[in-house]
């Protein structure tokens, strides 16, 4: 199947979330090329942002998880690589 380069943008509003959110991210954590996350005090939320090398199904279900988690966002941006690169 073929592979693909995306980045997870996450908002986490809910701390109470966080938990289970490093559970799934940790889950997935084969196809995680890195991750950053930014606290961000004044607004009271957190950012995330974590590049992936997987494929579609994959890259689906782990941001399925993620948008399933009560104060949590996210959305998925893909690269446009070929596999021969």
């Amino acid at each position: 199947m073929d592979s693909r380069v995306a980045l997870i943008g996450i908002v986490v509003e809910n701390y109470d979330s966080v938990q289970e959110l490093n559970s799934i991210l940790h889950e997935y954590s084969e196809v995680i090329i890195g991750r950053m996350g930014i606290p961000y005090k004044k607004r009271n939320v957190s950012v995330i942002s974590v590049a992936v090398d997987a494929s579609n199904d994959v890259i689906n279900a782990l941001c399925g998880k993620i948008g399933r988690l009560d104060g949590v966002s996210s959305k998925t941006v893909y690269a446009k690589l070929s596999d021969e690169e």
